[in-house]
């Protein structure tokens, strides 16, 4: 495993695995699978109603807790209670602590739910804390009205939409790019680009693993997702290889600055009433 060091002067590994979409028994079984590959990073979050398979997984693995990163995100609907939205959290995984606490989306009341992160953060509850789908100007809202830096900011980064100005904005503050969608949403015209065919023939390895050696070179974490055991065991073989500076700068200049995923106004309000019982997952 690789790692990168955080604004906070803390460790996160650099890949781990995403849990979006999964079932809560795919979940945990993804989770125990991941932690037995060689995983450390988990990522899960309030509304992908799997917090608590995240939580028995690890539990199952038999890993020591300490030797686990473990991300999740709250809910804009718990924005308005997140103290008690942040013990509800800890509850349902079934842990005393989170390494890295997100706010999931950019809408509500999230510099009030950011504070009681801080709070969080003081009580020992939570030791870092990050931004999901955040712009710039709202990073530099949440920044200007708060103690403590985004140690993290979760966004859609691929080698189609590589997160150029974002990335320039958040090195003054340390701040470090988790990537979602790391792998272009599935796309085939991404993945079977020919840079990464020529790549993975030379390094002998798959084109998504090129794929994502390139995200931890350049900075970026990657939580990909999968329910598949060989997918997850090939989605961490990535550290006994090293892209060249030029295989690197190659991959750069694919950058179309075109992203697979936009949430419209009216859908980020929605968020604030997609409330459902957070505590009835499985």
């Amino acid at each position: 495993m690789n790692y990168l060091k955080l604004n906070n002067e803390t460790d996160i590994p650099a890949a781990g695995i995403g849990t979006f979409l999964l079932q809560p028994k795919e979940a945990e079984n993804s989770v125990r699978s991941a932690l037995a590959n060689g995983y450390q990073l988990i990522d899960t979050a309030n509304a992908y109603m799997n917090e608590k398979a995240v939580g028995r997984g690890m539990k199952k693995s038999g890993q020591e807790r300490e030797k686990i990163y473990l991300s999740t995100k709250l809910w804009p609907s718990e924005y308005a209670k997140a103290d008690q939205a942040i013990d509800d959290t800890l509850k349902r995984l079934d842990t005393d602590y989170i390494d890295l606490l997100f706010l999931h989306q950019p809408v509500g009341n999230y510099v009030g739910a950011y504070q009681a992160m801080e709070r969080a953060v003081k009580a020992g509850k939570v030791r870092s804390l990050g931004l999901s789908n955040f712009s710039v100007e709202q990073i530099q809202e949440v920044a200007a009205a708060t103690d403590r830096k985004p140690a993290v900011v979760q966004v859609e980064a691929h080698p189609y939409y590589q997160q150029t100005a974002l990335k320039e904005y958040l090195k003054d503050m340390g701040t470090l790019v988790m990537a979602w969608y790391p792998l272009g949403h599935g796309d085939p015209n991404l993945q079977n680009e020919e840079v990464f065919t020529e790549l993975a023939e030379k390094y002998g390895k798959s084109n998504v693993q090129i794929i994502l050696r390139w995200h931890t070179q350049v900075g970026n974490i990657v939580i990909p997702g999968s329910k598949n055991e060989a997918h997850i065991k090939d989605n961490i073989n990535l550290f006994d290889f090293t892209l060249t500076d030029k295989e690197i700068q190659r991959i750069v200049a694919l950058d179309k600055n075109v992203r697979y995923y936009t949430a419209t106004e009216e859908a980020l309000q929605g968020y604030l009433t997609f409330a459902p019982n957070f505590d009835s997952q499985e």
